[in-house]
């Protein structure tokens, strides 16, 4: 079984101004609402490509009954729901230039979290847990490292899609996967990490920890590094993105349906390169139809 951490989930607010005005009244041709977060995101492309999962998390207020109703469509949910406060509402401004505004979120009590980890007591040996997305402040900050030190003896398989400090902390517990894009990467080691020297900043990763590092880089494809030294790089699907949202969290996902289903690590980067890509060619996350087309057209391109 996998199973999807969203510490800080969210209701996505999507409205298309056909020109954004900051300090002024600015009308929104149409709107979109998807429920989210990095894990249910994980958890929805896994179940359009077969792939069973169960989401939890922390849920609050009339949002978080209506995020924990729409997961519960395509995996099983076992969030932790809070006393106080709501869910969050993130609103996204999709203009010429895409502008988000992502909430703060409910509170979260040293209680609440010890609640999450029984929760996560649940996974067995050979069993997945994927940890991604931001860390809520009233969260302590090495929280993923803490799941994982106590899982680690169980022989749990941990998939980490974190920026900055809270990736780092999880090196030490070798985790099977962690993805980070371009941007997360020039963060981490202070330097210009671009699609040419990509691989040299993926193998320090493996260095510290990591057995698979999975690089997301946009129009320019993904590359994985591999702790046996394989590397290996994928194009981009060809297409026009439309919404970037979710992209990588389904690159994620279609990653570990791939490999979940062959064990093969060149297969597993195709699947999720093609899924991350049709997610961007949509409106919101892909369709399992529609990560199967964008993988048929590796074979035109």
């Amino acid at each position: 079984m996998i199973y999807t951490v969203t510490l800080n989930p969210a209701l996505d607010y999507n409205m298309y101004p056909e020109n954004l005005a900051v300090g002024e009244i600015n009308r929104s041709a149409r709107e979109s609402l998807y429920f989210g977060g990095k894990g249910i995101n994980v958890s929805f492309i896994l179940n359009e490509l077969g792939i069973p999962s169960v989401a939890t998390g922390f849920i609050a207020g009339f949002t978080g009954s209506a995020l924990e109703s729409a997961a519960s469509v395509f995996a099983i949910t076992d969030f932790v729901r809070l006393e106080k406060g709501i869910t969050r509402i993130n609103v996204k401004l999709r203009a010429e230039n895409e502008t988000d505004i992502n909430a703060a979120g409910p509170e979260i009590s040293d209680t609440d979290t010890e609640r999450l980890f029984e929760k996560l007591e649940k996974a067995q040996a050979g069993d997945t847990v994927v940890l991604s997305g931001s860390i809520p402040k009233s969260v302590p900050a090495d929280i993923y490292g803490e799941i994982m030190r106590r899982l680690s003896p169980r022989r749990i398989t941990f998939a980490v899609d974190a920026a900055g400090e809270a990736l780092m902390n999880s090196l030490k517990y070798s985790p099977f996967l962690i993805k980070p894009n371009l941007e997360e990467l020039s963060g981490i080691f202070k330097a210009e990490v671009t699609k040419q020297n990509a691989k040299i900043y993926a193998e320090k990763l493996i260095s510290l920890g990591a057995q698979n590092v999975l690089v997301s880089m946009g129009k320019d494809g993904s590359y994985l590094s591999c702790s046996d030294g394989k590397g290996l790089y994928m194009p981009a699907v060809s297409g026009t993105a439309v919404n970037t949202v979710g992209a990588g969290d389904s690159m994620l996902a279609g990653f570990l349906a791939g490999y979940e289903k062959t064990k093969d690590s060149g297969y597993a980067l195709r699947l999720g390169t093609a899924a991350g890509s049709a997610t961007a060619f949509s409106e919101g996350l892909a369709t399992g139809a529609e990560i199967r087309n964008a993988e048929l057209s590796f074979a035109k391109q």
